[in-house]
């Protein structure tokens, strides 16, 4: 039991530096000499990234995802001490669930409206990757924590 909770722990700590590493590193598009993420826009001269709504949904989605993951992991730990034997710890799940939506969320609204804001040579950089990379981590987990119930 010790070795899956370990597991679990490692697996939701995982996501979420995937989740912080995601949402500052400055490589959501890169280019040849320009990047651009979710704050700054680099392509001929580094701009703040307030060119319209959809990039401040983006922003809000990706750090309430960072909010709700560390939430998540902070209820893990009260429930593990609280939780009656056998219950399971749905409210850490739902919040997990919760960031993992707000992740796909702000990643599909990027894929979607960055043509708009970057140039069409511009690819998606690691940072864009690793969002989606977190999205199933992250759905993963809160899944496995509606499923897992505390031993007696």
């Amino acid at each position: 039991m010790l070795i899956l909770l370990l597991g679990i722990i490692l697996l939701h700590i995982a996501a979420l530096v995937l989740l912080f590493v995601s949402t500052i590193v400055s490589a959501w598009t890169t280019g040849k000499g320009s990047t651009s993420d979710l704050w700054v826009n680099c392509t001929t001269s580094c701009v703040p990234a307030s060119a319209g709504e959809w990039i401040q949904a983006v922003q809000a989605l990706m750090i309430l995802s960072i909010i709700f993951s560390c939430l998540a992991l902070f209820l893990f730990f009260c429930q593990l001490f609280t939780l009656q034997k056998g219950g399971r710890f749905f409210l850490t799940g739902a919040f997990q669930i919760l960031a993992s939506l707000f992740v796909m969320s702000g990643a599909i609204i990027y894929t979607v409206m960055s043509p708009q804001w970057v140039p069409e040579t511009d690819t998606f950089g690691y940072s864009y990757i690793l969002a989606w990379v977190a999205f199933p981590l992250v759905l993963i987990s809160g899944l496995i924590y509606v499923i897992l119930r505390k031993r007696e």
